[in-house]
């Protein structure tokens, strides 16, 4: 199954994409699914149901959550997750709750991830394409690569409706639901893949 796992609707104050135009043109480009990260939100839960939509497009919600020592996209937790927590602390609060944390853009110049929560195995996942990144700070990735064990993916990032689907992430199982996204993610049942 096809997904673009990082897409952020009009929730985040930098999109201003609608919830309703991100499904149709998500299925418009061959997806099978999404995941809608808004920044520090999950409120998407209070405006759509997750799951498979009328349009047959499966819909997780899931949230980008900064940190000082960079962003992560969180998967399979509710809506209380504590504010301003440093990566460390996000980090064992995911893996206590059972959920699962990928590092995003992680070399991006604003706010990288730090090397540390990859080396520690605090996150075992890694966005290692990202639609929004230079191709420079995607390449990066072999970097890490050559020192650590991790599971990659990709997403678009987008904002705009032109940039979903763009950066995806290939499941080598069935995706229809939360429990079914956080355990391809932590068993490294996935693969990006670029247009």
């Amino acid at each position: 199954m096809l997904f673009d796992i990082h897409i952020h609707s009009n929730i985040s104050p930098c999109s201003s994409l609608k919830l309703d135009d991100i499904i149709n043109k998500a299925k418009k480009t061959g997806l099978d699914g999404i995941c809608i990260t808004d920044h520090e939100s999950m409120e998407a839960k209070t405006l759509i149901c997750e799951g498979m939509q009328k349009n047959g497009l499966y819909v997780i919600i899931g949230m980008e959550y900064s940190t000082p020592d960079g962003d992560f996209l969180i998967f399979g937790i509710n809506n209380n997750i504590p504010l301003n927590l440093t990566a460390e602390k996000l980090l064992i609060w995911v893996k206590k709750a059972k959920g699962a944390a990928i590092a995003a853009h992680p070399f991006r110049k604003v706010r990288p991830v730090k090397e540390y929560t990859i080396k520690s195995k605090l996150c075992n996942i890694v966005e290692s394409i990202n639609g929004r990144n230079t191709s420079i700070e995607n390449s990066r990735i072999n970097i890490w690569r050559k020192k650590y064990n991790f599971t990659e993916c990709g997403g678009s990032d987008a904002h705009t409706l032109q940039e979903i689907g763009k950066v995806k992430t290939r499941f080598f199982t069935d995706i229809r639901s939360s429990e079914d996204l956080v355990y391809a993610l932590n068993n490294g049942l996935c693969r990006p893949e670029e247009k």
